[in-house]
């Protein structure tokens, strides 16, 4: 594939042009309606389109997938592509990793387990406004679009896949959202839809009835009574969630003990940085430890949208770091030292961390406020779940502006691609279109992977 020109993108220009809406994207766009196949079975393989233009590359290397979203968009010169200049703080201390030039003063916990990180520095946005932006990263396409409305997180996507994969006992949900999502199940039913958490070293203290088991058994029954209509679906979709939902719940009140797969311990929220967002992390891990039925976490951290004092130890880098760096270091090394569900394999082989936020920030010397503004140029983190740590991919030219190597991709790496190499990982077929939404258009796993455009960002593997 040709390197293509992003100057005009990396300055902040319009999705629209481009690469990025094609004359064959325009037409793709238009004809809608509304088909009754939006309300077939969601598991049915008739729905899937069998043939496809390229053949997938799946690496099928990881069985879960914790992604943690840095909302607000932190630096990237200052962090995963540091670029030193007169502006960078001298507690910073940049230190050499081998092919790392890091900021060991700022991160030093994750400093320690950089041999099990990739970092790809040839990432680009598609816009610098946050709430598209972050939407296009965990949908993989634009929010804003037609498809935006009914499009399911990554997530949904991975909870789906695995349904036919669960086993008795696995009474947890497929998708796990901690603090935040920006997109749930789409159109796909509610049972695939982010299960909202907010933690606490107590759990979830919702799981267990007030006036004791024999009293929330007669409750539910008594509903089960008189609300037969919504058991049999015949009131139609909402309805059908609706039930799905009360089903679910009742098999997380029946199951003993769960409710401490949320908590966590006072020693361990000490050595996740003693704040929420290690708490986060913490439940994150049990999720996928407990191996009863969540494939896919999300853990969102705010905090990082500096357009003034970025170095102020108050308001500025420091303050999400402060809480992001102790705990992404603990993480890594709790699943490094927890087993697999195979034998020979951590947990850390069989999951896959990612860390990205919607996009970067501005280069060079600070703004008039002492910040970084909105830049579409940013990098991504990759550990675990078959990742070849140690290794840069991508790299930038000395501001960290525009990309000057691309890899195998031959081209930036854009959110599409982050989530093929996702779906990859976990031996998803992105290339997969399904014909059930409600647009009648077929929905795309990832938007034109099928014919080559996007794909996994194989180097990430090694």
């Amino acid at each position: 594939m040709k390197k293509h020109d992003d100057c005009e993108c990396a300055r902040g220009g319009s999705f629209l042009l481009g690469d990025g809406f094609s004359r064959r994207r325009f037409l793709r766009l238009a004809g809608t309606g509304l088909v009754a196949s939006y309300f077939a079975p969601v598991l049915s393989a008739r729905l899937l389109e069998d043939a496809k233009s390229v053949a997938p590359s799946l690496r099928n290397s990881a069985k879960n997938c914790i992604l943690i979203f840095l909302s607000g968009a932190p630096s990237h010169i200052d962090t995963w592509d540091l670029k030193e200049g007169s502006w960078t703080p001298s507690n910073f201390n940049p230190t050499s990793y081998g092919t790392f030039r890091f900021p060991q003063g700022l991160m030093p916990n994750t400093a320690n387990h950089l041999n099990k990180v990739c970092v790809v520095r040839s990432g680009l946005a598609w816009a610098a406004v946050h709430p598209l932006a972050q939407g296009w990263v965990q949908i993989a396409r634009n929010p804003s679009g037609l498809a935006g409305a009914v499009s399911p997180h990554i997530g949904a996507v991975v909870a789906l896949e695995s349904q036919l994969h669960r086993k008795p006992g696995d009474v947890l949900p497929g998708f796990v959202s901690i603090n935040q999502v920006i997109a749930g199940a789409g159109y796909l039913p509610a049972r695939y839809a982010p299960l909202p958490v907010t933690p606490s070293q107590d759990g979830l203290s919702a799981l267990t009835h007030p006036d004791g088991v024999a009293r929330f058994a007669d409750r539910w029954n008594l509903i089960r009574k008189i609300d037969d209509d919504r058991a049999s679906a015949s009131l139609g979709r909402n309805a059908s969630d609706m039930s799905t939902f009360y089903d679910q719940a009742k098999e997380l009140f029946d199951t003993p003990n769960i409710a401490k797969t949320f908590a966590y311990t006072a020693e361990e929220y000490v050595r996740y940085g003693s704040s929420s967002f290690g708490g986060s992390l913490v439940v994150a891990r049990n999720l996928i430890n407990a191996q009863r039925g969540t494939r896919f976490v999300q853990v969102t951290l705010g905090g990082w949208d500096n357009h003034s004092n970025i170095y102020s130890d108050i308001a500025g880098i420091y303050k999400p770091m402060k809480s992001f760096d102790p705990a992404f270091g603990a993480l890594l090394a709790d699943l490094a030292a927890a087993p697999g569900a195979e034998s020979g394999r951590t947990l850390l082989d069989e999951t896959l961390v990612v860390v990205i936020g919607e996009f970067g920030r501005t280069v060079g010397a600070l703004n008039a406020q002492g910040g970084r503004d909105h830049f579409q140029r940013m990098s991504i983190a990759f550990a675990g779940g078959g990742v070849s740590g140690g290794r840069v991919v991508g790299a930038t030219d000395p501001t960290g502006a525009a990309a000057t190597e691309f890899g195998l991709l031959g081209r930036d790496a854009r959110p599409e691609d982050v989530a093929a190499t996702i779906y990859s990982a976990l031996g998803i077929d992105y290339t997969t279109v399904r014909h059930d939404d409600p647009l009648g258009r077929g929905f795309e796993y990832v938007p034109f992977a099928k014919d080559g455009t996007y794909g996994p960002i194989e180097e990430v593997f090694g």
